[in-house]
């Protein structure tokens, strides 16, 4: 049940604008450190060549930020029908900037117009059995008979003066903003009203990064969001080339005035002569005030995300186990207990505790799950 990527790309008057994000609000780390080890605990042994509960679980019970993601993963939520039934996130928290040059912080939502629905795991093993592109076959159908899905396209606003002394830190990727707080302001509806005709030419090769945005739209001190913005770049590079935005599915639909040059693949004039560095003296490139954003006025420096002391990592968690009915923490106790029935019991206890410590029923419905007797087991 991975969370499912969704992504944007606007080919706008000023260049293109991607949002890269998920079908959850939040992820399962802060820190841009840890990525690279979440990562690895979900792909395969390195001996058996098998996907191991073991190393997920050791991981999240030892990064209680992670345990906001879980709760959505193994919840309904975690397991859409289809891809027309689930919601979109930008999930980062991004800034806007007016035109007299004042900042605030923004996240992207895009909510289904279809409902959302979901399968249980029971229904989802024989979905997968008959076809495992399930949910690409609904959605090309869909579009085929005229069927378009349709998104809300909301955006939650933060004055920049909030920043410092909101109740959580709101460039936390493992938090949400309240939205009792910072209310869904509507922007507009996003149609997916046609099939590509060649799916390599128009999928396979599209290439999507958070550094790309247009002017009004910034970055935040996120630091998972910062890593991404060189990350995904240079992976675009390795996967497609270093001219990837010169295909015709990631170029502009307007002029762009950039200086990038040379390179394998490179297919037009590549600029002459043109001057291709910035200062120059011969009419060349020249940085523009106009689109610099103004300076941070929030606190904070840039060592590495601490993530651990001073984060609370259950409130959250805990207010959205309470929000689901008998029959969804019924079905989250099932998803939890087959999911963590194989590993150590040393782990089994010590995410027991963090499910305890979000609320003391999210921490007996997985105990019982498991066949753990309370009696025996007090949480530290």
């Amino acid at each position: 049940m991975p969370p499912t990527p969704s992504a944007l790309k606007f080919y706008t008057e000023e260049g293109n604008w991607d949002i890269v994000g998920n079908n959850t609000p939040v992820f399962f780390v802060r820190d841009p450190l840890k990525f690279s080890d979440f990562i690895h605990t979900q792909k395969r042994d390195p001996q058996t060549n098998l996907r191991s509960n073991q190393a997920a679980w050791d991981f999240w019970s030892l990064s209680p930020e992670s345990l906001h993601q879980v709760t959505v993963l193994f919840s309904d939520r975690g397991l859409p029908r289809n891809y027309r039934q689930l919601n979109g996130y930008g999930s980062h928290t991004y800034s806007f900037v007016n035109a007299a040059n004042e900042r605030f912080w923004v996240k992207f939502h895009f909510k289904t117009l279809q409902g959302h629905s979901f399968y249980t795991d029971e229904e989802a093993w024989g979905v997968i059995g008959q076809n495992r592109e399930s949910a690409q076959h609904d959605l090309f159908e869909n579009i085929k008979e005229g069927n378009y899905p349709r998104w809300k396209f909301c955006v939650q606003v933060m004055p920049e003066k909030d920043a410092d002394h909101y109740k959580v830190n709101p460039f936390d990727l493992t938090k949400v903003w309240s939205h009792k707080d910072y209310p869904l302001i509507e922007v507009g509806i996003l149609e997916l009203n046609r099939n590509p005709e060649n799916y390599f030419a128009e999928v396979e090769q599209a290439a999507f990064a958070p550094a790309h945005v247009v002017p009004g739209i910034g970055h935040s001190p996120d630091k998972m969001l910062q890593a991404r913005i060189l990350s995904y770049t240079d992976a675009q590079r390795y996967r497609l080339g270093v001219n990837y935005q010169s295909l015709p599915v990631n170029a502009p639909k307007c002029p762009m005035r950039g200086y990038h040059r040379d390179g394998s693949m490179r297919f037009d004039g590549n600029s002459g002569g043109a001057v291709n560095y910035e200062p120059n003296s011969f009419g060349g490139p020249k940085e523009c005030p106009a689109f610099q954003e103004p300076p941070l006025a929030i606190s904070g420096d840039a060592a590495r995300y601490n993530h651990r002391e001073g984060n609370d990592d259950y409130t959250q968690a805990g207010d959205l186990f309470r929000l689901f009915d008998a029959g969804q923490r019924a079905r989250l106790f099932a998803n939890l207990g087959r999911s963590l029935s194989p590993v150590p019991k040393e782990i089994q206890l010590r995410q027991i505790c963090h499910f305890f410590r979000a609320d003391p029923a999210y921490g007996a419905g997985v105990a019982q799950a498991l066949g753990i007797d309370l009696a025996d087991f007090q949480p530290k």
